[in-house]
């Protein structure tokens, strides 16, 4: 149960008026629960003394000693009411409710017209959820002040958590003799008349409201939401069109009729609702931005991705400032396949605001994909200078690095990136991958199996390093049943795939299995569309092996015109005979 008053707070705050009213009870104060003679002026001079050193003592935290005060205040005085609240508060502390509970409740009967007592008290029941005596304790706090309408609410709402709604809709009907109609009373009777399935009477309450508030569009809102809960969608719609009317530039309210539509099937009624709302630069970003990202469970549907795009549009025409706007269109043309047109977007994101990471992140993958390795190192060095501790940025730069073939630096950025991530399995393998292939560039073999060996342990089924390795030791003649392996388990995992078919053929060639490397390379020729002059010329070296001189010397030399520089080629093709 969630009390409006804050009555913890009030226990640390009321001591002090807590004391001098228990001093002045009221005419009505029940008899106190211990019968004591009066004090003399010098024990009630001690009293005074021993209390406000309790205070002092709870104030600076010492509570075992503020806690020994206050006792040493009630062995002089058993009916101070205030040293039974600060102890009650120390119990509280101490999570024993039950002695709180016992001491508060002797409290209120010494001093039944505190209020601080009677709400550290409701709090105490409330813990306890003891909702029947919350409801007395409530009872006693409209007592204590009539006009506060917070008490009404608390004890209404104790009813309501008994299911006793009539009695709640009673005190409702008190506070309202004592408010007037007020929203939260609105809102509150409307929970209540829709448990009680009497949403009529909570549409009446609020056409009520309507009629006093005719321009008030909330109130046209809360009666659409009761007729769609109730399935009275014309009621609804109807409803939140005369609120289209009164106000067409409301963006609550055309997305109330999205969702109306949206039930009723109506989709380009729906849509149409959704860009009148997004064009709204009232309406918050981030509920537009909820929206967008609502459908991307239904991707790869075309019609989803072009809806989000479409509304991606709207919103950076409605909010041309806001970088998060910027972002999301950038993310949606992605989706779509259009890359080109999401640099720009992304650019723009950065400019307004640099302080999204993924969004960087976003732009240089762009830029690689492009193969535009200046631009990637433009945006890359830009976002490392505010983030230099991102690992993907630095393994994207090194990449960059890579493509321009400048290996010692693409080397300094990924080890970075392995220095900065250890538990992404899929950085670290990509990073030790591509930290082999610069080694290989550089002839360095051993760094480099190291490097792909290292790339496997963090995940073993990068297809991308197995055919690379098992290509790299086909070519250099080494450890060749390795290399079958890798590249076997390569095309298992992407089947179809030419270049990987060619790795295959090409080991198998290597291992002069001859027949079997025509099948792979043959595979690869069907699947490749691109007419690699590489995999024509390997095609002619098995047709050589397999005695088809003819045969080779004819794919030698369609590996010529699709554009081969093999240095042996044309002697190949000249002498008719295989050269390594």
């Amino acid at each position: 149960m969630n009390l409006k008053h804050a009555s913890v707070l009030g226990l640390i705050l009321a001591p002090v008026l807590a004391f001098s009213q228990a001093k002045q009870p009221a005419g009505n104060t029940p008899a106190p629960a211990t019968q004591v003679k009066a004090l003399s002026q010098t024990d009630s001079l001690m009293v005074k003394q021993l209390f406000f050193s309790g205070l002092h003592e709870k104030t600076m935290e010492n509570f075992d000693q503020a806690a020994d005060f206050f006792n040493r205040v009630l062995q002089t005085d058993a009916n101070n009411s205030a040293a039974m609240y600060e102890l009650a508060g120390l119990k509280k502390l101490q999570k024993k409710e039950a002695e709180a509970q016992q001491l508060l409740e002797r409290a209120v009967a010494i001093s039944p017209n505190n209020e601080w007592f009677w709400i550290a008290l409701a709090d105490s029941y409330e813990k306890t959820n003891d909702l029947v005596k919350l409801e007395l304790v409530f009872d006693q706090l409209i007592r204590i002040d009539p006009d506060k309408a917070d008490y009404y609410f608390d004890k209404a709402n104790a009813y309501y958590l008994q299911k006793r709604y009539e009695d709640a809709l009673a005190v409702y009907a008190k506070l309202e003799a004592v408010t007037g109609l007020t929203d939260d009373l609105v809102a509150q009777r409307q929970k209540i008349y829709l448990k009680l399935n009497k949403a009529d009477q909570a549409a009446a309450e609020l056409e009520k409201l309507i009629a006093g508030n005719p321009g008030q569009i909330k109130y046209y809102l809360l009666l659409a939401e009761i007729y769609n809960s109730n399935k009275q969608q014309d009621k609804a719609l109807k409803t939140l069109l005369d609120a289209e009317k009164l106000d067409a530039n409301n963006g609550t309210v055309h997305l109330a009729l999205a969702d109306i539509y949206r039930d009723k099937k109506d989709n380009d009624a729906c849509f149409n609702e959704l860009k009148l709302a997004f064009a709204i630069p009232e309406l918050a970003v981030e509920q537009k931005v909820r929206i967008i990202l609502g459908y991307i469970p239904k991707f790869p549907d075309a019609n989803a991705k072009a809806s989000a795009l479409e509304l991606s549009r709207i919103l950076i025409t409605a909010h041309p400032q806001n970088a998060k706007a910027f972002a999301v269109y950038g993310d949606m043309l992605m989706q779509n396949g259009q890359y080109k047109e999401a640099r720009p977007i992304y650019k723009k994101s950065i400019e307004l605001d640099a302080n999204i990471y993924t969004v960087h992140e976003q732009l240089v993958r762009l830029d690689l994909g492009d193969n535009d390795a200046n631009a990637a190192l433009k945006d890359g060095q830009n976002a490392l200078s505010l983030y230099p501790n991102q690992a993907w940025m630095n393994y994207l730069v090194g990449v960059a690095y890579l493509q321009q073939k400048n290996f010692a630096k693409a080397i300094s950025y990924i080890k970075n990136a392995t220095s900065l991530e250890l538990q992404d399995k899929d950085l670290l393998s990509q990073s030790f991958s591509t930290l082999g292939d610069c080694y290989h560039e550089l002839k360095d073999d051993a760094k480099s199996d190291d490097a792909y060996d290292k790339a496997l342990t963090y995940n073993p089924e990068n297809v991308y390093t197995l055919n690379n390795y098992a290509y790299y030791l086909s070519v250099r003649g080494q450890q060749l049943d390795k290399a079958a392996q890798m590249s076997k388990r390569s095309n298992q995992l992407q089947p179809n795939t030419p270049s990987f078919e060619d790795t295959y053929a090409w080991i198998l060639f290597k291992q002069k299995n001859y027949t079997e490397a025509r099948v792979w390379m043959e595979k690869a020729l069907a699947h490749d569309k691109e007419h690699s002059a590489v995999q024509q010329e390997h095609y002619g070296d098995i047709m050589f092996y397999l005695g088809d001189v003819n045969g080779a010397v004819a794919n030698w030399k369609k590996a010529k015109e699709y554009g081969g520089q093999s240095p042996v080629l044309d002697r190949k093709i000249n002498e008719k005979r295989y050269i390594e």
